[in-house]
C-alpha cells in the first residue's frame, strides 16, 4: 500500500508510451493544437469549464500546467500518435493530493478520434502510471451526469461510481450536479 508520493516523478518529466500513442509534456508550441481541441464545442459541453477563447489562452494553460508540475502538484501529457506524429489530446493528474495518495484525473480528445479506444488507452496507461511510479493509493474522476461517453469510459476501465453530489458546482451562474468515480490501487 503506498502511503507517500514519489516526487522523484517531478526530477524529469516522464515520457510514456502505449501501444499506439506517445505521451510527453505540453510546450508553448503546443499552445495551437490545444486551442483546436479545448475551443471545440463538443469537447468542453459537458466538462463544466470555459472553451479556450484564444491561443494566447492555451499558451497561458500550458504555463500553468507547466507550473503546478515544478511546484509537484499536477502532471498533464498531450497525447500523440504514434503513426502521425499528431497531437490528439491531454490526459493527466490535474490535481495530486499528496496527503492522501489521490489524484483526480482529467482528460480530453479531438473529437476526430473518438470511438477509436485512443482514450481508454490513455486511461490505462497514465493510472499505471500513478499507481506504479507516482504511488498513487485512488485516482478520482468527476464527471458531469450528463457526460454519458466519459460515464460509460471510466467505468470501462473499471472505475467505480463514489457518489452523486446534486447542485455542488456552480458553471455559468448555474448549480449543477456532478458524480465522482475512483478507482484504488487494488482494483487494478
Amino acid at each position: 500500500m503506498n502511503i507517500r508520493i514519489n516526487y522523484s516523478v517531478f526530477e524529469k518529466f516522464p515520457i510514456l508510451k502505449s501501444e499506439r500513442l506517445l505521451y510527453r509534456e505540453l510546450h508553448l508550441k503546443d499552445a495551437s493544437d490545444l486551442y483546436f481541441i479545448e475551443s471545440n464545442d463538443d469537447v468542453v459541453k459537458y466538462m463544466d469549464k470555459y472553451k479556450m477563447e484564444s491561443v494566447e489562452a492555451s499558451k497561458k494553460y500550458i504555463e500553468s500546467c507547466n507550473e503546478y508540475y515544478k511546484k509537484r502538484e499536477a502532471i498533464e501529457w498531450k497525447i500523440i500518435d504514434k503513426n502521425t506524429n499528431q497531437y490528439i489530446g491531454n490526459i493527466g493528474f490535474w490535481k495530486i493530493i499528496a496527503e492522501h495518495c489521490r489524484g483526480e484525473i482529467g482528460y480530453s480528445l479531438n473529437p476526430k478520434y473518438w470511438g477509436s479506444g485512443y482514450m481508454s488507452e490513455s486511461l490505462k496507461t497514465i493510472i499505471r502510471f500513478g499507481f506504479s511510479e507516482l504511488n498513487l493509493h485512488s485516482v478520482e474522476a468527476n464527471v458531469n451526469p450528463k457526460n454519458a461517453n466519459s460515464i460509460k469510459l471510466l467505468e470501462h476501465v473499471g472505475f467505480k461510481k463514489e457518489g452523486y453530489f446534486r447542485e455542488n458546482f456552480l458553471f455559468k451562474n448555474k448549480f449543477i450536479d456532478t458524480i465522482t468515480y475512483s478507482l484504488l490501487e487494488r482494483d487494478i
